[in-house]
């Protein structure tokens, strides 16, 4: 199996990637990261994020 691009450790359930690079990146996308898997891989540039922390997200009331 193939190793990902890239891991990054976030502490929030939502993230968005650009694949990096100015330019040379990818559409902004929006990635939610689910308490059973805490991790997500981007569909474009194969970064992974894991959570690590417990997330505080603040949702509108």
């Amino acid at each position: 199996m193939a190793q990902p691009f890239e891991t990054i450790e976030v502490s929030t359930h939502t993230v968005a990637c650009d694949g990096g690079g100015g330019a040379l990146g990818h559409p902004r996308v929006f990635l939610e990261i689910t308490e059973e898997t805490h991790k997500v891989v981007c569909p474009y540039c194969s970064r992974t994020y894991v959570l690590v922390a417990p997330a505080e997200d603040h949702q509108a009331a």
